[in-house]
């Protein structure tokens, strides 16, 4: 007998993409409309709203009066909402961005009638390694996709696993998520259209029903399609109309016995677009300084604060998981549309820098106003180099800094501030216009400390921090006064304390609270830590050392040892690709070389040595014209900028890298050579670390190439760079040298032939801000070499301390008094465990907590140990709903096992 078949209704709501986000929307209301008025019209339709629930608040906010209408059709089980908030790139965002993704989504769809308890994910460009344990973390026993899948997978479903072992029975939409509409074309032939399908299908099916996915991008089925189904529907083959979840939980019976284990990023059975994860470069690092921005606001918020923010906390949230739709932070959209994204990511970011500036000026209230409070994001002490403006030391004299216990510890001057900031001579009759650019006490961003008013002279003297009072008033009589006395010219001047800029390395408990004050004195006679030192040409910490070869590149050597040559060489090439796919000119021209070199020494240290290496290259302008398969012949000389740096107690060296793009249609790739080749990688990012090897599966229209992503640090092996944002990477030239993409310029969403892929990704829209002419593009990243790989050099906490600076803001207690003791937060201690999330929770039923999401970024078993202000823990699921209490005993131990999600509430 024939496999019955089910017809799941439902559109793909790209959000925004080719049109800005507002021209989307008022296309889903109109598509939303339909489905409400099909569904009331026909209770045998059923719809499935795309997996998200950005889609159905975006429709609330402009149909507002149909919120009972909706929530009805979900109460029925006829309209399937959720589970997500928006249908994201998994590889671009952090793994708790992912997170809170889910669960704001599954939130908002309890808020109607409750959520599709389905991972639908149809058309994501590949998916992460740990999904599985993340779907599974909530509750959730089924996912359904579309891209990225294996050869090996020859039915309809798999069983997912993460590298934890977690799993999730997968529906595998083989034909992608429309495979349904072709059955539909001619609505009386359906039933022999659909004989056709399965018969081609047959295979896959097992004893299942045929799964046809009715629906396609930013339309809503035509309101006959029911009527259609029913009157195709016979006993030879009998037609159902079901949501998504009806068909994964109703109808299938065959257990799906094709494992799959990790990421899935294989182009054999679908397109996975790789070109997204290097195109417009200022989204990723938007997204990224939004996420980490956000991430410290919470974790502030929740250690320090006596006030709840959540509300400002959720809202940037909801922004930057806006942001992470598939064809948002790729960058895949009209340049309006990424303007649009670019803003979002923005505002998230100060949204969450309000939330933060305001918990650390609570503790700050008891910081005198002439030192400084640092707060450390990290639940791990460390020693955080800080630089902060200070009064610069009297000639013949050293600056120290004091910390609350006494200790004295070295300051490091790097600037010196002007002292003249105006010298004017003007009529005693102008006076007054002067004393007008005083506001209250204010005077050109600084405070009055003090005046001399003398005949024919005026002297100001400004301070960060005054002393005694001040009244203006006052000021404006006797102003008045000694113009009429004086009348003729007069000389103002405006002089500024004399301030200096300064580094300063002060310890602070694991996300915890330290106080300092800066001022003349005497070190001790051995430092703490070896310093650091710098020359002409070499840097040094004692734990690393770097030397500038003649062709501007580096020669790394880490504590063990481990050399690393030519690291930063630089090789620009061209790109006749789209902001899906890189492609190479069929006659390229690779520019490695430098036509000059220039290297200046900016900090000798001792807790920061700098030098700047300057590169300049000719690139080709654009490619050629007419001819998209060569680059021009006319150059362009660029100067790029290597900002290189080690500092005192870091076993790496950071490097930042500049340039203003004047070069259109190019890559440019940055290489740390290896010392001997190998075959493999590995990236970390949302709570895994994979590994990849020096190609990428394919077999269907897309050219594999082994470009990969990675979001906190790659390795390749004794190789590892630390990251600043997601990026892009590819072991090249044989395994012998780690590639980081710094830029990829191109000007067009997608183009009708390209050579590494078969079919367009989307239309041949001009996208001329993807070539980011004219602007400056920055990269930072940080290269540790250790002969054991990424494990033996620790590069999950070292990646933290990279991207996660500590924070500081000056006192606002009266200036001289004493120092407040340091505050200790929660201290996490264990072995390659990523804390992911601190945040204050409120629990109705339980009272407030502190949440606490960890993940073990290894492959066998590990034990942490939690230490804090708390007395309960409790163990919760993804969701937050409570598993089991966790016994405290002098703290919380907890075993977590190889890759694994924990998040626990702790209470007091």
């Amino acid at each position: 007998m024939p496999n019955p078949a089910v017809f799941v209704p439902h559109f793909h709501w790209d959000r925004e993409w080719y049109e800005p986000f507002q021209v989307f929307r008022h296309r889903l209301v109109i598509a939303l409309d339909t489905v409400l008025e099909t569904a009331e019209a026909d209770p045998d339709f059923r719809f499935t709203v795309d997996g998200q629930m950005a889609a159905v608040e975006d429709y609330l906010e402009m149909r507002p009066e149909n919120r009972e209408r909706v929530a009805a059709l979900v109460r029925e089980g006829r309209l399937a909402v959720g589970p997500w908030l928006i249908l994201l790139d998994e590889f671009l965002c952090s793994g708790e961005t992912i997170v809170r993704n889910l669960q704001m989504g599954w939130a908002a769809a309890e808020r109607l009638g409750g959520a599709m308890p389905v991972g639908y994910l149809p058309d994501m460009f590949g998916h992460i390694a740990q999904m599985p344990q993340i779907l599974a973390r909530a509750g959730l026993e089924h996912a359904a996709l579309w891209r990225g899948v294996p050869g090996t997978v020859d039915g309809h479903a798999f069983r997912w696993r993460a590298p934890d072992g977690s799993e999730v029975r997968t529906e595998f939409l083989f034909d992608g998520y429309d495979n349904g509409l072709d059955v539909l074309l001619v609505p009386d032939r359906i039933q022999s259209a659909l004989a056709e399908y399965a018969g081609m299908t047959a295979e896959r099916w097992g004893g299942d029903p045929v799964l046809a996915m009715a629906g396609t991008d930013h339309n809503a089925p035509d309101p006959r399609l029911a009527d259609w189904l029913r009157t195709a529907s016979g006993e030879e083959r009998p037609i159902t109309v079901a949501t998504l979840d009806e068909y994964v939980r109703g109808h299938v019976r065959d257990e799906a016995t094709a494992v799959v284990t990790g990421e899935l990023r294989s182009h054999v059975r679908g397109n996975i677009l790789p070109g997204v994860l290097s195109v417009r470069l200022g989204l990723k690092q938007r997204m990224a300084a939004a996420e980490r921005t956000v991430d410290h606001a919470e974790r502030m918020n929740a250690l320090w604060s006596g006030r709840d923010d959540s509300a400002f906390l959720a809202l940037a949230w909801h922004k930057i998981i806006e942001s992470t739709a598939h064809d948002s932070v790729v960058g895949s959209g009209t340049d309006e549309t990424c303007d649009q994204v670019a803003a979002r990511l923005a505002e998230a970011a100060q949204t969450a820098r309000a939330v933060r500036d305001a918990a650390l000026a609570e503790p700050a209230a008891g910081v005198p106003g002439d030192a400084y409070l640092v707060a450390n994001p990290l639940p791990a002490p460390r020693t955080a180099l800080v630089e902060v403006d200070v009064v610069a030391a009297p000639e013949g004299s050293t600056l120290v800094a004091t910390t609350a216990d006494g200790t004295v510890h070295p300051v490091q001057q790097v600037a010196q501030a002007p002292t003249v900031l105006s010298d004017e001579r003007l009529d005693a009759a102008q006076l007054e216009r002067v004393l007008r650019r005083i506001h209250r006490r204010e005077l050109f961003g600084l405070l009055i400390n003090g005046y001399e008013l003398t005949p024919n002279s005026l002297v100001f003297h400004l301070a960060e921090v005054p002393e005694g009072p001040f009244d203006l008033m006052t000021l404006r009589g006797e102003v008045a006064a000694a113009a009429v006395a004086h009348p003729g010219e007069w000389r103002v001047r405006t002089l500024a304390q004399a301030r200096a800029t300064a580094l300063v390395a002060v310890p602070v408990p694991a996300a915890g609270l330290a106080a300092f004050r800066v001022g003349p004195g005497d070190l001790p006679a051995a430092p703490a830590m070896q310093g650091a030192t710098a020359t002409a040409d070499r840097l040094s910490n004692g734990l690393v050392e770097v030397a500038v070869a003649a062709d501007g590149t580096l020669d790394v050597t880490g504590v063990d040892g481990t050399v690393l040559s030519g690291v930063g060489r630089l090789v620009d090439g061209g790109d006749r690709g789209d902001s899906y796919n890189y492609a190479p000119p069929a006659h390229d021209v690779l520019v490695s070389e430098p036509v000059r070199v220039g290297v200046e020494l900016l900090e000798s240290g001792p807790l920061r040595a700098r030098l700047r290496v300057t590169r300049v290259y000719e690139w080709p302008e654009a490619l050629a014209e007419g001819d998209r398969d060569r680059r021009g012949g006319r150059t362009v000389p660029t100067p790029v900028d290597m900002l290189v740096e080690v500092r005192a107690g870091e076993p790496f060296v950071r490097i930042s890298t500049s340039f203003l793009n004047r070069s259109a249609d190019h890559r440019l790739r940055l290489h740390v050579p290896l010392p001997l080749p190998v075959t493999t990688s590995a990236s970390a990012g949302q709570f895994a670390v994979t590994e990849r090897g020096l190609t990428a599966e394919g077999g269907w229209g897309e050219y594999p190439l082994p470009t990969f992503p990675a979001s906190t640090f790659v390795a390749a092996g004794p190789a590892t760079v630390l990251l600043d944002h997601s990026a892009e990477y590819e072991l090249v030239d044989d395994g012998s040298a780690l590639a980081l993409t710094l830029l990829r310029a191109i000007g067009s969403i997608s183009v009708n032939i390209h050579p590494l892929r078969d079919e367009p990704a989307a239309s041949e829209i001009p996208a001329p801000g993807a070539q980011d002419l004219g602007m400056r593009i920055g990269n930072r990243f940080a290269v540790l070499p250790w002969a054991s790989g990424w494990q033996g050099a620790n590069a999950v906490a070292l990646a933290e301390e990279f991207r996660g600076d500590a924070l500081v803001t000056r006192g606002t207690a009266p200036s001289g008094g004493p120092l407040p003791p340091d505050a200790s937060g929660v201290q996490v201690d264990g072995r390659d465990v990523h804390v992911s999330s601190i945040r204050r929770i409120t629990d109705p039923e339980h009272g407030p907590g502190t949440e606490l999401r960890l993940a073990a970024m290894r492959d066998t078993a590990t034990t942490v140990r939690v230490t804090g202000a708390f007395t309960e823990a409790t163990t919760v699921d993804l969701l937050g709903r409570p598993l089991a209490p966790e016994p405290v005993r002098d703290g919380l131990e907890l075993g977590l096992g190889p890759w694994e999600i924990r998040t626990v509430v702790l209470r007091r």
